[in-house]
């Protein structure tokens, strides 16, 4: 995601892949509202649509099944359920398509920086030489650990073991006992027909135990052992097509920049997988990050900008490890959790507690801080603008360039000087009242009004000084 964005704006891009090949393992299996505007944003919603699945359903918080609020400030109120091999995909044809190029079996193993950039030093003796370096390598990452930045938090608890396989048992025996196991034990499941692979089944059932070595995927056996445990048989599972485990624990880097170096995804934060957020979550950062650094490479960037990624994404992944910290709390079997658990039950009936906790989950609800001072300025701002139709065509069709855009439905309006980083679309939209809105690359809005002036006192806060 992030190679696609920095191509966009023109900036030579690599990626190092540790991997030869890529992974099979699909541990994510859809993307939540707000990844779905973003896909749509760049013109890439049409590429995913015909191999997912739309849903509306509730239980995205603890696994509580509530109905989909009406009316979510999104024209995709759904989630697209889609293998995460097939996100992985078509991020990467659309980033080669643009001019990216993507190295396999590259694994980093050191770096150094300086007031010019950084070189990356990798397993078989290459050194390359870049101005940024950005470590998307997971929870494990090198980069960060060579970089030093603290990554403070609690260890894992608990652990599950997750994994696609086949499966002997009758369907109908399988769901009884299932649901009957989930009466008392959440974190256990047996999903048939995974990502529309028939007779594949995904297994989900905690673990004995935290194990030792988290890197060592566990075996066959082990899922046996543990599906008798808790549901009385194994299912006659069979010819597993991966196999791995997953704990509990949060963890969220102290700061997502180091002079030239800097964190996304999982590199930066992890937590529980409850409520699906963990890739949203980084194909989000990617997208806030993007055109940030595209900036600062094409000499445009205003003072702070790139260090406003850290200022905006941090306290986002910080309220991620606490509504999964507190999800899976909601999972505990313990007496005291479980009357929590019946008490949030109720309380999400109240349409408000409802649309509250859904806007959090999909991620449409974050506001970032554009500077709109105690007051809180016109209510649209810092918040994403959702797709909406105009005269001519609809909003999200014009963002495909990934440029600052002016929507102006007055007409009196300029953005001449900053042309070269924003698109000037003169049109309205019946569900806008407001006269314009001044939209950052990644569809934030940082200026809403109609004044000339006031105008050009925010364009320069966001896309630096005018051109000559």
């Amino acid at each position: 995601m992030l190679a696609g964005e920095l191509r966009l704006a023109g900036v030579r891009t690599v990626v190092l892949e540790r991997l030869e090949e890529p992974t099979r393992q699909s541990r994510a299996r859809g993307l939540h509202a707000r990844s779905i505007e973003v896909m749509d944003q760049r013109g890439l919603l049409e590429r995913f649509l015909p191999l997912g699945e739309r849903f509306a359903v509730g239980g995205f918080f603890a696994g509580i099944t509530k109905e989909w609020p009406d009316r979510l400030d999104t024209a995709h109120s759904y989630v697209l359920a889609i293998p995460q091999t097939v996100t992985e995909r078509l991020l990467a044809e659309h980033a080669i398509g643009l001019g990216a190029e993507i190295r396999r079996g590259r694994e980093l193993v050191g770096l150094t920086q300086d007031d010019q950039g950084v070189t990356a030093e990798l397993a078989d003796g290459t050194r390359l030489r870049s101005r940024y370096l950005v470590g998307c390598d997971g929870g494990r990452s090198v980069v960060r650990e060579l970089l030093g930045v603290g990554f403070p938090g609690e260890p894992a608890t608990v652990e599950t073991l997750l994994g696609d396989m086949e499966v002997a048992e009758d369907p109908e025996v399988i769901a009884a006992v299932v649901a009957e196991v989930r009466r008392t034990q959440l974190r256990f499941g047996v999903i048939p027909d995974v990502d529309g692979a028939k007779g594949v089944h995904r297994v989900v059932v905690p673990a004995d135990g935290v194990a030792e070595d988290r890197t060592t995927a566990p075996t066959l056996d082990e899922f046996r052992r543990q599906l008798r445990a808790f549901a009385g048989t194994d299912f006659g599972i069979h010819s597993p097509r991966w196999l791995s485990r997953f704990g509990d624990a949060t963890r969220l880097a102290e700061r997502y920049r180091a002079g030239r170096v800097l964190l996304a995804g999982d590199a930066a934060h992890i937590h529980p997988p409850t409520g699906g957020q963990g890739l949203n979550l980084g194909i989000q950062d990617a997208f806030n990050l993007g055109w940030k650094l595209a900036a600062e490479v094409n000499g445009w960037a205003p003072e702070g900008l790139l260090d406003s990624y850290h200022t905006e994404r941090h306290p986002v992944a910080a309220d991620v490890l606490d509504n999964t910290r507190a999800q899976m709390l909601l999972l505990d079997p313990e007496p005291g959790p479980r009357s929590v658990r019946r008490l949030l039950t109720e309380l999400m009936d109240l349409e408000e507690v409802n649309r509250y906790l859904i806007e959090k989950i999909t991620a449409i609800g974050v506001r970032y801080d554009v500077g709109q001072g105690r007051e809180g300025g016109h209510e649209l701002l810092g918040r994403r603008l959702r797709d909406v139709p105009l005269k001519r065509g609809r909003l999200y069709e014009s963002t495909h360039g990934g440029r600052g855009l002016l929507l102006d439905r007055t007409g009196r309006l300029s953005v001449e000087g900053w042309s070269d980083r924003i698109d000037h679309v003169v049109d309205g939209s019946d569900e806008l009242d407001v006269s314009a809105v001044l939209l950052r690359p990644d569809g934030h809005v940082v200026w809403a009004g109609e004044d000339q002036q006031d105008l050009l006192g925010t364009l320069p806060v966001w896309f630096g000084a005018a051109a000559a």
